[in-house]
């Protein structure tokens, strides 16, 4: 005698599930299963979805913005403190105290934020790696210019050839390496950004299957019934819709924010750290020019190396000035540029005197236009750094409100759509049991 084989757990739910459906009761239960499944599930796929986009945004304002912001300054710093030790080593054996601690401070500044970036970097990312170039060539950089200072101080030649080795390891080694954090930092940024508003196609289409099933339950009901409103769809569609337009709204003012802080904020501040750094190494070149003497060539040999160096180093500014005043936004942005503009200018036209009197073998009269405290090229130096360290700071500023704006609009809905989604799911079923009590 043959046994029959025993039926499977789904064989037997799928039958039962085809009887149910051949009764309205049966109907009904079906339909309330599926409506509080899809309201469920809309509001589990929107928490999980926007809660990627929040976290991505929180990331643009909290990690990447402020880590490619310290990267700009740990670039800066390092211009900055080989454009300090050239100009200390022009002034003399004994360098002003106020440009020596400039020096320190920027250096100090610059290990500093190479800790900070280490302690929030992963070792596997090429970051890591620039934050170990940088933290081993700082070290002997430094040790150059004390070198070139104990030698400066006792009026040994040497000094200027130690001076000289400094700022190529600087031109050469560390200034590119602090631009390649920086640009692979910008690059984290921006992919935060890229996925902060990216849309969440998924959850808007979940909450239009939703919400279309809702509304057709609530004809089907008036069809069949000629009530006009069923309070727990009514509440459940509400629910739905609610949660739908926050998202789409919240989301769209999300993408809105984050875009203007990107090209608002952040293209605005690439720029100008650009330019701030183009113009401390032509200080920084400008200086070595009179310190070298003539001693160092291009390869063609046919050209003083810092003069050069100077000169393009100028037209970068010079662009990259035009650039960000194009970028500016309203008075308080393009002010700034403009006073480093007029900076530019007039730094030029000193220095080109300068080069003339140095040229006719006055190096007195030549170090005083450089570096003296009246009408030199240093008090247009410091014009310029001025404007731009304002300019910096507004535009971090426009970059900050516009990314906090955009991650507000992403606050509160994962959590905002999952309670108001099993709400909805609650309403459906009540909804539907209320229907469903006419037959009993």
């Amino acid at each position: 005698m043959t046994v029959p084989a025993q039926r499977g757990v789904v064989a037997v739910a799928a039958e039962r599930l085809r009887t149910a459906a051949t009764t309205e009761p049966g109907r009904l239960q079906i339909i309330g299963a599926v409506l509080a499944l899809l309201v469920v599930a809309f509001g589990a796929v929107t928490a999980l979805e926007v809660s990627g986009r929040a976290s991505a945004a929180d990331d643009v304002v909290s990690r990447s913005q402020p880590l490619s912001a310290d990267a700009a300054s740990i670039y800066r710093s390092l211009a900055d403190a080989d454009t300090m030790a050239a100009s200390g080593f022009l002034a003399g054996a004994q360098e002003p105290a106020d440009v020596h601690e400039q020096y320190e401070e920027d250096i100090r500044e610059a290990s500093g934020l190479l800790v900070k970036a280490a302690a929030h970097t992963d070792a596997s990312s090429p970051s890591w790696d620039e934050i170990t170039t940088l933290n081993k060539l700082l070290p002997e950089y430094t040790g150059l210019i004390e070198r070139a200072r104990a030698n400066n101080r006792q009026g040994l030649p040497l000094g200027g050839a130690y001076l000289r080795y400094a700022n190529q390891k600087m031109t050469n080694e560390l200034l590119p390496a602090a631009e390649r954090l920086y640009a692979a930092e910008t690059g984290r940024l921006g992919n935060d950004s890229t996925e902060a508003r990216q849309w969440p196609f998924l959850s808007l289409a979940a909450g239009i299957v939703a919400l279309a099933a809702l509304v057709w339950m609530q004809r089907r009901n008036y069809r069949r019934t000629n009530r006009v409103f069923n309070h727990g769809l009514l509440a459940a569609t509400a629910a739905a819709t609610v949660v739908l337009l926050w998202l789409a709204v919240g989301h769209t003012v999300a993408r809105a924010e984050l875009r203007a802080a990107m090209t608002q904020g952040q293209e605005s501040l690439d720029v100008l750290n650009k330019a701030r750094i183009n113009s401390l190494k032509a200080r920084a070149n400008e200086n070595l020019t009179l310190v070298a003497r003539g001693a160092v060539l291009t390869a063609d040999g046919t050209q003083d190396k810092y003069e050069t160096d100077y000169s393009t180093g100028m037209k970068s500014l010079g662009a990259q000035l035009e650039s960000a005043g194009r970028l500016a936004d309203g008075t308080p942005g393009s002010e700034p540029v403009a006073k480093a503009v007029s900076g530019v200018s007039e730094w030029q036209d000193r220095h080109k005197k300068a080069r003339t009197t140095d040229d006719q073998g006055d190096y007195e009269g030549a170090l005083e236009q450089i570096i003296g405290p009246k009408g030199s090229t240093g008090e247009s130096f410091e014009q310029v750094d001025s404007a731009l360290r304002q300019a910096l700071a507004h535009e971090q500023g426009e970059f900050t409100a516009a990314a906090s704006d955009g991650r507000g609009a992403l606050g509160g809905l994962p959590i905002g759509a999952a309670v108001l989604a099993v709400l909805g799911a609650v309403a459906a079923i009540v909804g539907v049991n209320r229907r469903l009590s006419e037959y009993r």
